[in-house]
């Protein structure tokens, strides 16, 4: 049997667990594959620690190439391709990605644009503007020249701009919002959904790849709905078809404030939304079930807002 890592190993890899789990969590979405992504960093680095000059680039480096190969996988590929796919939501708190200062990167409208862009594009946002390697540096790991990656890192800030607006919103606004989003809709009332979200806002629901079969005929989108019309009217018809059928429970997933829904004592779905000036910018609808484990435990008694 091979010895036991020297503690020292042990102690560099852990002092950097958190940001490796948060850098494969937002290159891939799934934080199962995040983890995996991370213990066979840990099997390298187990193995080659001793001779690293430099443990944290050499361990941000072998999980950027463990994810990118992973994203070129044919069955990646197509998850990726899935318009309707949204990144697995987590509890921060209950997760790895316990750094605070990791919340606003973890935000699902960041990490859905996140999920829009090309690998390499994703790839050289995070390791320049987050883990602070030079465009010579991330050249190397993703195949391209400087001057290429400098392209790619120009053009995955104007895709996240926009979103970044949404990270802005204090705490208490979200929470407000949130819970009159949800106010209304258990009530059915489109026009207060249509008040509560920006005239150009987009939903994205996501039941996994073969959509949500449920007893109260809620259909799944494949695409973005986008408008606010669209979005209350649909909303509005789902939530009178459904009855009030599941229980519900506020928690904080993503680093903001979320309803999870449940059937019986089993996660059925989660709904985050993205504020922006004052208005509700973005929707997110998760129930594929297979994705939403990290949200173990029953429901409280009443709903979110009441």
């Amino acid at each position: 049997m091979s010895a036991a890592p020297h503690t020292d190993l042990v102690e560099a890899f852990e002092s950097s667990r958190s940001d490796l789990v948060a850098l494969a969590y937002r290159m891939l979405g799934d934080m199962a594959r995040a983890e995996d992504m991370v213990q066979e960093a840990w099997l390298r680095w187990s193995r080659h620690g001793e001779t690293v000059e430099s443990p944290r680039a050499f361990l941000v480096t072998i999980v950027t190439r463990l994810c990118l190969t992973e994203l070129d996988s044919a069955r990646m590929r197509r998850e990726q391709s899935r318009a309707d796919r949204l990144p697995e939501p987590v509890a921060i708190d209950e997760s790895s990605l316990h750094r605070l200062e990791t919340i606003d990167q973890v935000s699902m409208a960041l990490l859905f644009c996140l999920q829009r862009l090309k690998p390499a594009e994703r790839a050289v946002l995070l390791l320049h503007d987050v883990f602070d390697f030079d465009h010579a540096a991330i050249g190397a790991l993703v195949g391209k020249s400087p001057a290429a990656c400098r392209k790619l890192l120009e053009r995955a800030r104007q895709s996240i701009a926009e979103e970044r607006r949404t990270i802005a919103a204090s705490q208490e606004e979200h929470q407000r919002l949130l819970r009159a989003f949800v106010a209304a809709a258990r009530a059915g009332d489109a026009e207060a959904l249509v008040e509560l979200l920006a005239s150009d806002a987009v939903m994205v629901s996501d039941g996994g790849p073969n959509g949500v079969s449920d007893a109260g005929g809620f259909r799944n989108l494949p695409r973005p709905l986008r408008g606010s019309a669209r979005i209350a009217a649909f909303i509005a018809s789902a939530s009178r078809r459904n009855g009030g059928g599941l229980g519900a429970e506020e928690r904080q997933l993503n680093g903001r404030p979320a309803v999870v829904f449940f059937r019986g004592e089993l996660p059925f779905a989660a709904l985050l939304v993205a504020i922006a000036g004052g208005k509700i910018r973005r929707v997110f609808f998760h129930a594929d079930v297979s994705r939403l484990r990290y949200l173990g435990g029953s429901p409280s008694t009443g709903a979110p807002g009441a």
